[in-house]
């Protein structure tokens, strides 16, 4: 799956803006997408201190970019764009504090078109991260939230892989929000080579049950239907009735999804998180992200538990956002 990413990407110079350069996961990775001419990678952080890791690491950073907010010499431009792009929101002076943040300052670099994108989240939670992406690069048009996806990668070579949606960011979204992430996900799901059948999930299939969540989901699924009318979307959908064709045949034998599902959104981000957590260490799949969708420009945001490996998959994948922005 990586390889396709990767050869997509190779030698087009797309630059990804890493703000916690000083991580050796975050260096490590930066280092080998450079020196595989894969990306060119920005980092922010002091430049001594990287120059010492990099060296304790025997690692060669000749002809990667650093930047400094203390010693970056277009500061005064970049601090007059982000108070134009608050609309009042911020005073130049909180403006100045503000953008010595890392998080900051690579969004405002990715929002002036000095880099392609940003890769963040090895250090800083994942509020923080979201919170200057939604603030200054905000949503793309006609998209109204974010939504964090993951491509779960089945442990046999294969396996389909899926889609799992949203599992990181909008708390107890309602039907409208919903079908959006449900839209979205099947974008999600093209960039990788997977065919997008959509179930969206619940504890009821086609009416088994009553109850309000049930008829949030049956709504979200309407809407996403109506609004995207050449995706093959169906809900609500039990997840054995999604995901198992001798169950779907006996609960649901009328839905072109249930059986077949490739993407999954679940009904609300507990359960989504839950989900593929179970299906990552009880199921042995690898689940890559979480992939932010619906910004203007790509940012995507890692777990701070991962690894170097993990740092560089997810600079491929974001790469990969940017050509299809």
């Amino acid at each position: 799956m990586f390889q396709a990413l990767e050869d997509n990407i190779k030698g087009k110079g797309i630059k990804i803006v890493f703000p916690e350069g000083n991580d050796p996961r975050v260096l490590g990775a930066a280092v080998r997408l450079h020196a595989e001419d894969i990306v060119d990678p920005i980092l922010i952080g002091n430049s001594e201190e990287i120059q010492q890791l990099a060296e304790q690491k025997n690692w060669k950073i000749d002809g990667i970019t650093i930047y400094s907010p203390d010693t970056y010499e277009q500061m005064d431009e970049m601090v007059e764009a982000f108070v134009e792009r608050r609309k009042g929101k911020n005073t130049q002076e909180q403006a100045v504090e503000m953008l010595k943040d890392p998080a900051y300052f690579g969004t405002m670099l990715v929002y002036q078109d000095l880099a392609d994108a940003m890769v963040c989240g090895a250090v800083y939670s994942t509020g923080d991260t979201v919170r200057p992406a939604l603030q200054i690069i905000k949503t793309r048009p006609g998209v109204s939230l974010i939504s964090g996806a993951f491509i779960m990668v089945p442990p046999h070579e294969n396996g389909q892989k899926l889609v799992f949606a949203d599992c990181a960011i909008n708390i107890n979204p309602d039907a409208e929000s919903l079908a959006e992430i449900a839209i979205e996900s099947a974008k999600t799901a093209k960039m990788f080579g997977i065919d997008p059948k959509v179930a969206l999930l619940s504890f009821s299939s086609h009416g088994s049950a009553k109850s309000p969540e049930v008829d949030k989901v049956a709504e979200a699924t309407r809407i996403a239907q109506e609004k995207a009318p050449d995706l093959m979307i169906d809900g609500e959908l039990q997840f054995d009735a999604a995901y198992v064709p001798e169950v779907a045949k006996q609960k649901v034998p009328d839905s072109e999804v249930a059986g077949k599902a490739t993407v999954f959104v679940f009904p609300e981000v507990q359960s989504g998180n839950i989900g593929y957590k179970i299906a990552q260490r009880l199921g042995n799949f690898q689940a890559v992200g979480p992939i932010l969708q619906g910004l203007a420009k790509p940012v995507s945001d890692l777990s701070r538990g991962c690894v170097e490996e993990d740092v560089f998959k997810v600079a491929i994948i974001t790469a990969n956002q940017f050509l299809i922005n």
